[in-house]
């Protein structure tokens, strides 16, 4: 069920800072501050960049030892950008939130670990910045970014995948794995 992102425990969007003028802006990625009084772990261990072509589907993906959470901003381009709750025993566990991230309107996602995310980028050389709370490991996986029972509304594109995206387990498939219980709630 797609839910907005103060629905699901968690899960936050920000805006950067930025001051305009007739040469441009400059922005404010993010103020420890003000990422500590939103509730957001300032600490954050990597930083990873992607670029994309329209169309391009990342995701959905998470990891579990270390667990990771994501800030994640468009810097240039404009994506969908989906967090699903995957935490076993959670009230809101399936549901999403989806939010457009992009370079004019200067939103930051953060997505606590047990949550998958990807996003669908909407214009080509679209580039997205994601500052991780841990460093990047193998133990990570990934739900299908199509599975019906998430039901999530994509944008009409034709999809281009990884492989490894494209042979995704489906959520109820991840959930009978073991390592999910590395997210489990209470």
């Amino acid at each position: 069920m797609r839910r907005d992102v103060g629905e699901i425990a968690g899960l936050e969007l920000l805006t950067a800072k930025h001051f305009a003028d007739e040469r441009g802006y400059l922005l404010q990625s993010w103020v420890k501050s003000s990422l500590l009084a939103a509730g957001v772990p300032a600490e954050f261990q990597q930083a990873i960049q992607s670029v994309s072509r329209r169309g391009v589907v990342r995701g959905l993906h998470f990891q579990w030892d270390p667990p990771m959470g994501k800030l994640v901003r468009c810097v240039t381009g404009a994506v969908i950008d989906v967090a699903v709750d995957v935490r076993p025993g959670s009230p809101t566990l399936g549901d999403h939130a989806m939010v457009e991230l992009n370079d004019r309107n200067h939103a930051m996602f953060w997505i606590p670990a047990g949550f998958a995310h990807g996003f669908v980028a909407l214009r080509d050389e679209t580039i997205v910045l994601y500052e991780c709370s841990a460093e990047h490991s193998p133990n990570e996986a990934g739900i299908r970014w199509d599975d019906p029972a998430l039901g999530i509304a994509w944008p009409e594109l034709e999809p281009i995948l990884s492989e490894k995206d494209r042979r995704a387990p489906t959520l109820a498939e991840w959930l009978r794995d073991p390592r999910a219980a590395h997210f489990r709630l209470g």
